[in-house]
């Protein structure tokens, strides 16, 4: 069957972050447009739908994965429900692009994946900094031997707490682990740890423990974690996110028998590299809208003109290594 010339999306969700990061890299897509969009609330759908004319909404998921002029769906709810409306989707015949993590629970990627196959329909995940020039960079440094053979990885994250991280009865749902899956740990680390795994390969052995050491909220707020990876590479991770502004650090550092090089995954300072060369930083600027190179590769995947790897299965490891560390598994 000939590919069309236009996929046409549907929008599960439509809050904030969708707005401001997804939205404009899909404005960018000149083979795309965005047909309906979906939210619990209709007078925020509709508000959405109007305000970026889009010609249907809905506050029901199974219309919108139903619609017929809809090609894929895009799903941006907390993580909670991926797996209900990526299944929804994939059952109604369209192609999925989910943010991450993929889902929850290691069994519900599981999940999505057999649902995936049988359908015969992709669904990709947001782990979009896989397709920046930055981390393309570090990519390129290790496979071009600038620190010699990698004998290991650690990352280490510190945030101080958030303003709303304070207030108890009206937590961010990224603290709900019931929504989120966990903690800060649960939105943030799937990005290291998928990236660790595209330089590494699979994680296959991993263990972390878990503290609450700034009693704010109930779920995890500090943790540890030590990893091997199939090559038998051992790496490990560090993350507090109530630490003291003065040690707030995003870092992943790599050490090889020539040399080390350390980056960051959230803020993209420069890459620093050691070796025998001396030391070199080095500045590498991403697109405007980090999501677009991604997005450019999903769309050109369903028009039959490349191929996107970005999808569940390639996301599904990392799920695997975060529910190990939390002890889900």
């Amino acid at each position: 069957m000939e590919s069309p010339n236009i996929i046409k999306w549907g929008f599960i969700g439509c809050g904030e972050a969708t707005e401001r990061r997804t939205l404009p890299a899909f404005s960018q897509l000149d083979d795309s447009v965005i047909v309906a969009v979906m939210s619990r609330n209709i007078a925020r759908a509709k508000a959405f739908a109007v305000k970026h004319n889009i010609k249907r909404w809905y506050n029901d998921a199974q219309n919108l994965v139903t619609d017929p002029d809809v090609d894929a769906v895009y799903i941006a709810t907390p993580p909670s429900t991926h797996a209900t409306y990526a299944v929804m989707a994939l059952q109604a015949g369209k192609a999925v692009y989910v943010e991450k993590p993929l889902a929850t629970h290691y069994d519900d990627c599981l999940r999505i994946n057999r649902v995936s196959a049988v359908q015969m329909k992709p669904c990709f995940v947001a782990y979009y900094r896989r397709y920046l020039p930055y981390f393309k960079k570090v990519k390129e440094l290790i496979d071009n031997g600038a620190i010699g053979r990698v004998l290991t990885a650690q990352i280490r994250f510190a945030a101080a707490p958030r303003e709303l991280d304070y207030s108890k009865a009206n937590l961010p749902w990224r603290l709900q682990p019931d929504i989120a899956g966990g903690g800060y740990f649960y939105d943030l680390a799937p990005h290291q740890l998928d990236l660790l795994q595209q330089f590494f390969g699979p994680i296959v052995e991993a263990v972390g423990y878990t503290a609450n050491r700034g009693g704010l909220y109930q779920t995890e707020d500090t943790v540890a974690a030590t990893m091997k990876f199939q090559s038998g590479m051992p790496a490990s991770g560090t993350w507090c996110f109530v630490a003291h502004e003065s040690a707030q650090e995003d870092r992943v550092l790599i050490i090889g028998d020539k040399g080390q090089l350390s980056f960051s995954v959230f803020t993209y300072n420069p890459i620093r590299l050691q070796n025998e060369n001396g030391e070199q930083h080095i500045s590498v600027e991403n697109p405007e809208n980090v999501q677009y190179p991604l997005l450019r590769n999903i769309v050109d995947h369903l028009r039959g003109l490349d191929l996107c790897e970005c999808d569940s299965v390639s996301a599904t490891p990392t799920n695997w290594v975060i529910d190990k560390i939390l002890g889900k598994i």
